[in-house]
């Protein structure tokens, strides 16, 4: 039992990284609250389910909804952040916030106001051992969020271009005074974090078997929390409280069953957190 609620808590998790990654990874270049993450998020679900449905295969389909969100992020990045950089953080924050809401209208007038059945088979199979099991879907979450983390580290690490975006988040001013193009490294952060938000949206949608028009709503604010409770701008706090979460969101209702709000569980951890980390888990002053 225990062992089962740990599996899925880390596999509930998984996604949570994936989401908030992304919107940690922008904060940590521009300092902005990139809210219309979300909707990237749930434009990944859309473009992965009806790729899906035309070409009938899984794999193809993630990457389709992978490639779709990170070019809708780096559109959004060029033509409504990048002419806001000059004014105050707030004009960004409140573009981001209507172009969320624009999403969500768009998707409920192109794709209709009711949920979509995602019911793609992976062909990896369920795993039982005893009384732990994983479903198919769950592997396929703990696999692919396994192989993006892996990327992401060997990118962060082990290139070029991944060195000089760690720097950018340092300061981007005196990165830029090395001959650095700042503007690229800022489009590809774009690209790698929407691409990861696709990524979750496709895997939430074949999770639920469902996409729906708002399914970006809840995820917007628990990835910001996510993100706080790690650290602002820190990817490995940021990884770290999303495992948390999905742990202590699993144990709280699986385990102790207290009766207990689920999504209400990663603002309380944040508050908790807070209390006596003010930048996080991971963060630094």
């Amino acid at each position: 039992m225990l062992w089962q609620q740990l599996a899925n808590g880390i596999a509930i998790g998984s996604v949570y990284a994936l989401i908030s990654l992304g919107l940690t990874m922008v904060y940590g270049i521009l300092r902005i609250l990139h809210v219309a993450h979300a909707g990237i998020y749930a434009l990944g679900a859309y473009v992965g389910l009806f790729s899906f449905r035309l070409i009938g295969n899984f794999w193809l389909s993630l990457f389709i909804g992978m490639a779709g969100a990170a070019v809708a992020g780096y559109l959004v990045e060029r033509f409504l952040y990048t002419p806001l950089l000059h004014l105050p953080r707030i004009a960004p924050l409140i573009v981001s916030i209507g172009l969320f809401t624009a999403l969500e209208e768009a998707f409920r007038i192109v794709a209709g106001p009711h949920t979509l059945a995602y019911n793609a088979r992976v062909g990896l199979g369920d795993l039982s051992i005893g009384s732990f099991h994983l479903t198919e879907t769950q592997i396929l979450i703990l696999f692919v969020t396994f192989a993006v983390l892996v990327f992401l580290w060997a990118f962060l690490t082990k290139t070029r271009t991944g060195l000089a975006m760690r720097a950018c988040a340092q300061d981007p001013e005196t990165t830029s005074s090395f001959g650095v193009n700042v503007s690229a490294i800022i489009a590809v952060n774009f690209l790698i974090g929407s691409a990861m938000a696709g990524a979750a949206g496709v895997l939430i949608g074949v999770y639920d078997n469902q996409v729906w028009p708002t399914m970006g709503s809840l995820p917007a604010y628990k990835a910001l929390a996510i993100v706080v409770l790690g650290g602002l701008g820190n990817i490995p706090g940021t990884v770290l409280a999303s495992i948390v979460v999905g742990l202590a969101e699993t144990f709280f209702i699986g385990v102790l069953a207290i009766p207990f709000p689920r999504d209400a569980v990663a603002f309380v951890a944040m508050i908790l957190v807070l209390m006596f980390k003010p930048y996080g888990l991971l963060g630094k002053a």
